[in-house]
């Protein structure tokens, strides 16, 4: 049984209202604005929800966990502040958003309404991380023969896979994207190999972890129903 349950994800911004309407238009979520200056995008399930939030450092290395989209057009990407990065090299076009932000664009003949396809994960060991989110979000895990591996029918998740792939480089900052996720306990967390980064007090109502290689994720605690 799943450690957690998937929630929503967030991603930082140095102008969250700015970046909020990027990723509303691209993904196909209504902004809402927040009181403390951070944004938001809401779907149709409460799993679609993103939170933006504003951070005052900029993007400075590539990003270890990024968004790929479904899309009409490379251009109606282009038209609401992306560039494209290389549109060459793979079966997607590698671009950016208006921060810089990485992200893979899928052209599709009829794209869904919804344009989430998936979410990426950049890490050292493919298979040992997957296998550790297997046992925090469930689904089915897939290990590839060309060296990746993925998790597809996670539950909860509005996305279609969870995708691990290795990279050279370590993780040097903060991730700009995390996953947030709601769990009975945060003790079996702990023992699968998580790190408790920031516990949830009087300012913040989440716990801050990271997996076994330092990607930072929110922790939510479902408090029983009274009786």
């Amino acid at each position: 049984m799943p450690l957690a349950t998937f929630k929503d994800f967030c991603l930082d911004a140095v102008d969250a209202a700015s970046l909020g309407r990027f990723w509303g238009a691209a993904l196909g979520l209504e902004v809402f604005d927040q009181p403390n200056g951070d944004a938001g995008l809401d779907g149709a399930t409460v799993a679609q929800r993103v939170w933006i939030n504003q951070v005052p450092e900029p993007k400075t290395v590539k990003q270890r966990i990024h968004l790929d989209v479904h899309t009409a057009s490379i251009g109606e990407l282009v038209d609401l502040g992306a560039t494209v990065i290389d549109g060459e090299s793979f079966r997607w076009t590698l671009m950016a958003d208006p921060e810089g932000h990485e992200f893979c664009a899928f052209v599709r003949d009829e794209p869904p309404a919804y344009r989430l396809f998936e979410i990426v994960v950049d890490c050292a060991d493919h298979a040992s991380t997957s296998a550790w989110w297997h046992a925090l979000l469930g689904g089915v895990r897939h290990l590839d023969d060309r060296g990746f591996s993925y998790l597809r029918d996670v539950p909860n998740a509005p996305f279609e896979a969870l995708t691990f792939l290795p990279v050279p480089e370590p993780k040097t900052v903060k991730n700009r994207i995390h996953l947030d996720v709601t769990t009975d306990d945060l003790a079996p967390l702990l023992d699968a190999g998580a790190t408790l980064l920031r516990a949830r007090d009087d300012e913040i109502r989440w716990n801050v972890m990271a997996d076994p290689e330092g990607n930072e994720f929110c922790a939510f605690v479902v408090e029983p129903d009274a009786d």
